[in-house]
């Protein structure tokens, strides 16, 4: 079991389900610290993909190892398939990949964090397969399990 910001994270055999929920600051440089044990789920990585969520207010930082999986399917495609093209041009321009230092602290572009409307607060979930980055404005802790909740994603991810 690795331990991040007094929280801890289960490591599981081969990759790692990214799980939990860290509540974490930009640095005065806007750099934020992806957390150790998140960091080892996900093999360590140089970098991480950020991409803007299609359909909330906040930010999805994406291992390469899971990327790689979903670029495997775009190889797949016409090279010259204009609606491709443009989904490609489009998911490209509004993502970035972003690079861990030694502390694991990545920096995000002003666009991206002005988008999920991050500037001081950032709370950290783990999506399985990704974290969300959310402004604490917009994914306030709940203080019980929505039990509702949990029954209809269970449902939804037929677990």
């Amino acid at each position: 079991m690795a331990f991040a910001g007094g929280q801890s994270v289960a490591a599981a055999a081969g990759p790692g389900l990214l799980v939990g929920r860290f509540d974490h600051a930009l640095d005065p440089k806007k750099r934020l610290t992806v957390p150790s044990g998140w960091r080892d789920l996900m093999g360590s990585p140089a970098y991480v993909y950020v991409f803007p969520d299609p359909n909330e207010r906040c930010l999805n930082l994406i291992p390469p190892a899971e990327m790689e999986g979903r670029l495997e399917k775009l190889r797949q495609r016409s090279l010259f398939d204009r609606r491709a093209g443009e989904a490609l041009r489009v998911f490209g321009e509004n993502a970035e990949q972003a690079v861990l230092d030694v502390q694991g602290r990545i920096r995000i572009r002003d666009r991206l964090l002005a988008f999920a409307g991050l500037s001081g607060k950032v709370v950290m979930i783990g999506a399985m397969n990704r974290v969300q980055l959310w402004s604490p404005e917009l994914r306030p802790e709940a203080e019980t399990v929505d039990q509702a909740a949990l029954a209809a994603a269970c449902e939804t991810l037929e677990f």
